[in-house]
């Protein structure tokens, strides 16, 4: 089974996929992370995010391994644990120049689809149920008001030790919001056949125990086999 969970920044999809892939017994798949760790080390490396053809090679050249660990995923890059690394404000602000390339996405997108091709997954991203796995078994787009994704965000960076405003968070998740949307390549859109979450009234027990319903529900139940054909009820 997958099931691909697609939203905006700040919609909480990292903290409730996670949680939902240990709850259900399915690996968990951070697309998001991939792309931070490319562009960490392209900073690292000084690679101009606005330039495809380098950013595309560093994408083939070097693929990204996530060590699976009892709280998530470890990521690693060209032989660096990048796991905090990728989520300093330098990798944040050049991530969606990063990610909107056409090679780089290819990279991407082909090896997490080597990755979801076998077993259980819950994957997180912007294109997981566009692109990445259209024919996913449960797609959920996950949105909440962009007041609340700022607070959350600042939060999340306050737990990590940097003290940012919420409204200089807002206006970076703005920023990402019109970028992610508007670009070229495998924009932000809600999935064909996707269920829409808007998450801003609920915590994330809330939505993990929400989209734990819809896996119950897709899922036979043991000893029951499935019409198929055209007389499935």
């Amino acid at each position: 089974m997958i099931v691909a969970i697609d939203g905006p920044a700040g919609a909480g999809k990292s903290t409730v996929a996670r949680a939902l892939a240990r709850s259900i017994g399915a690996a968990y798949l951070d697309t998001g992370a991939m792309y931070r760790a490319l562009a960490w080390l392209a900073l690292a490396r000084g690679v101009d995010p606005d330039d495809a053809v380098p950013l595309t090679l560093l994408a083939e050249g070097n693929p990204v391994v996530l060590e699976p660990v009892p709280d998530g995923v470890r990521v690693h890059i060209a032989g660096e644990d990048v796991t905090d690394r990728i989520r300093g404000s330098e990798v944040t602000a050049a991530v969606s120049a990063v990610s909107a390339h056409r090679g780089v996405r290819a990279a991407m997108v082909a090896a997490q689809r080597v990755l979801m091709a076998e077993g259980d997954w819950v994957a997180d991203g912007r294109d997981v149920g566009t692109v990445v796995a259209p024919t996913a078994d449960i797609k959920v787009f996950l949105t909440a008001g962009l007041d609340e994704r700022a607070r959350r965000r600042a939060r999340e960076l306050a737990g990590g030790g940097r003290r940012v405003s919420v409204a200089a968070v807002r206006d970076e998740v703005a920023r990402r919001d019109a970028f992610d949307s508007g670009r070229a390549e495998s924009p932000l859109l809600v999935a064909e056949g996707a269920t829409t979450l808007d998450t801003t009234d609920m915590d994330p027990d809330q939505v993990v125990a929400h989209l734990a319903g819809l896996v119950a529900r897709a899922r036979p139940r043991p000893g029951v086999v499935r019409a198929e054909g055209p007389n499935r009820p």
